[in-house]
């Protein structure tokens, strides 16, 4: 259960501050959906807008990296952060933007190893190799 209030469409339209990050969301994703996160942060319209701003940055831009990439990458953040609702709205994108589900697999693969083995090296105290450090 949400913590904060999670705002109605009708509610933002009521805020012009909120009304237009919900508009840029909507116009930037091409889509009419808004999803509860930034609902959530509709009570902090600063917050939400700076969140945004970031967010759109980041993942909503060309760049070096390919979208799937990108929301592959914050898939595997929000596993190792515990984030449920990140990990859910990401792996969503992932799979709108090609992902398959030979690709979900082998990346939950991966994120299982890397789990297993960053405990390992951890609990061992294992010292970095001179030549990894750049």
């Amino acid at each position: 259960m949400a913590t904060v209030k999670i705002w109605t469409d009708a509610e933002a339209e009521a805020d012009p501050r909120v009304k237009a990050v919900f508009d840029d969301i909507r116009a930037t994703r091409k889509t009419d959906f808004v999803n509860n996160v930034w609902r959530a942060l509709a009570s902090q319209p600063a917050v939400l807008e700076t969140t945004w701003a970031q967010v759109k940055a980041v993942m909503a831009r060309e760049s070096a990296l390919d979208p799937l990439t990108k929301e592959l990458i914050y898939m595997a953040v929000s596993v190792a952060n515990g984030c449920s609702y990140c990990a859910h709205s990401h792996t969503a994108s992932a799979r709108a933007k090609g992902m398959t589900e030979a690709q979900y697999q082998d990346f939950l693969a991966v994120i299982g190893l890397a789990s297993q083995t960053n405990a390992l090296v951890t609990a061992l105290q294992v010292p970095v190799d001179p030549e990894f450090e750049v």
